[in-house]
């Protein structure tokens, strides 16, 4: 197995007992690359492209209460050419990362640390917080572009060698936030951010060169905390959920989340050009949504999947140590109960109808991006480890039938978002494989499978080793060789 260390990055962590600085979430410094890699099975031939996860990976010693989120970015990926796969890893290369790296310390305390201790919250930050790109990744116009939940500037890299390449010059002054969507039919990119300040939420159009074609205003109450949105073919999905942070405490700048069920969730349809007087608002039962799934227009509905919560704000946890307590529900999809459901807005009567879809904790879902914003039939979503943010299978479900399929990653091997790979000349929409990331915490490696999406059951088609243990992610991506292709 040919392996060159590019760089290795120092760091200033110490030991400790952090539950999200150890085990599967254990950080890792060396940025390689590595070709002719082991495989148990055999890499197919019937695709081209490229395999893309970011990563929460934090090179110094935090200031204050560490979250899993505060983390650098770390981009890993697998380039699957010929039947044969290469790897490679980077950390993004922010503004703040690099000037952390120049001073040998933390300068932004994270998402649960008092802002005081920041040493320098002015500066390469988005509302205060340090933005790490370390959240989402997507390819666009022939670049891969990593973002942050908390909005920030986008990094763009070379999706198969990693290089940086700056910020994105699109990027409008309030920021990108992660969950950046691309229509494959259209090659246009949907964006939203979100901000302490009115309006509070912006969305934008990116068109297939790369340049920015709409952006408008979408007025919302006070400060909100969307995590992602939605589109059709036709509208785009924006949404204000009952679970943000507390006014008061904001005004001290101190990120303490309160839910208040009583106002509801609503959810803004706007025309993908659409102006602020297009916005149409559907109400719905009071949730959280992280992750939506996808969007499609069926007669005078507009159909939304997602994941809705049935405890946005858990409690603490118990057995645990108390520095930790309120930590670990907040990232537990147990504790907040998560299900896939549907929402349908009627676009004649202005009515809302939803329900679960499946009655399993189920998160993380992804589907054949050919799809998105069309009708679909098969959506993939993760299982996780109750008490931990932690991936351990996957669940195929037919939307048409009801039927599902599960595969698990087996005892303490945890995985990746896990996107869905079409074949070369695929002859309908499961025709393909889920790729995705897993770490062996037994054998303390990890490695990259492919499942055949018709049968996961049967377990992976290939596993190729990884030349080093990589710590434990979540947002992914797959890009064919037609997107990797399309640069501006």
């Amino acid at each position: 197995m040919p392996v060159t260390l590019v760089n290795r990055v120092k760091t200033s962590i110490k030991a400790n007992d952090h539950p999200y600085l150890n085990g599967a979430w254990e950080p890792i410094f060396d940025e390689i690359d590595a070709s002719d890699m082991v495989v148990i099975g055999t890499i197919p031939k019937d695709i081209e492209g490229v395999y893309l996860r970011n990563s929460e990976n934090p090179v110094h010693e935090p200031l204050g209460r560490y979250h899993p989120f505060d983390g650098d970015g770390m981009i890993h990926s697998v380039h699957f050419k010929d039947g044969k796969a290469t790897y490679r890893n980077r950390f993004v290369r922010t503004r703040g990362f690099e000037a952390e790296a120049e001073a040998g310390e933390a300068l932004w305390a994270g998402l649960a640390a008092h802002p005081v201790k920041s040493q320098r919250p002015g500066e390469c930050t988005h509302e205060g917080l340090k933005d790490a790109s370390s959240t989402d990744v997507v390819v666009h116009a022939g670049k891969a572009l990593s973002t942050f939940y908390q909005c920030g500037h986008g990094y763009q890299l070379d999706p198969v060698t990693l290089e940086a390449l700056g910020t994105a010059s699109w990027a409008p002054a309030g920021g990108i936030s992660a969950h950046t969507k691309v229509d494959e039919a259209t090659g246009e990119l949907l964006f939203f951010n979100y901000s302490k300040k009115p309006p509070y939420l912006h969305y934008g159009v990116v068109g297939p060169d790369g340049g920015l074609k709409h952006y408008i205003p979408v007025d919302l109450p006070g400060s909100r905390l969307p995590h992602d949105m939605a589109f059709s073919e036709n509208y785009s999905i924006l949404n204000d959920m009952p679970l943000f942070w507390k006014p008061e405490l904001l005004a001290e700048g101190i990120h303490a989340n309160k839910y208040y069920p009583e106002l509801g969730a609503r959810f803004a349809v706007v025309p993908r050009y659409g102006e602020p007087k297009d916005i149409r608002w559907f109400k719905a039962k009071p949730t959280y949504v992280l992750h939506w799934l996808n969007a499609y227009e069926e007669g005078e509905e507009l159909i939304l999947d997602g994941y809705f919560q049935e405890n946005p704000l858990p409690g603490r946890a118990k057995d645990v140590p108390a520095k930790y307590a309120s930590l670990m529900p907040y990232v537990d999809l147990h504790a907040m109960q998560s299900r896939l459901h549907r929402w349908c807005f009627n676009l004649r009567t202005g009515e809302t109808s939803e329900g679960h879809l499946d009655d399993r904790v189920l998160e993380f879902g992804t589907f054949n991006q050919k799809h998105a914003g069309r009708k679909y039939r098969y959506c993939y979503s993760v299982t996780s480890k109750p008490g931990w943010f932690l991936f351990t299978g996957l669940v195929k479900l037919d939307l048409d039938t009801g039927r599902t399929s599960c595969f698990d990653f087996g005892e303490e091997r945890y995985g990746s978002e896990a996107p869905f790979v079409p074949r070369i000349g695929a002859k309908d929409e499961d025709d393909g494989y889920l790729v995705s990331f897993i770490t062996d915490m037994k054998e303390k490696s990890s490695e990259c499978i492919l499942l055949d999406a018709k049968n996961i059951e049967a377990g992976p088609v290939c596993r190729i080793q990884l030349p080093h243990r990589i710590s434990s992610g979540t947002h992914a991506t797959w890009a064919d060789a037609e997107a990797l292709n399309a640069a501006v």
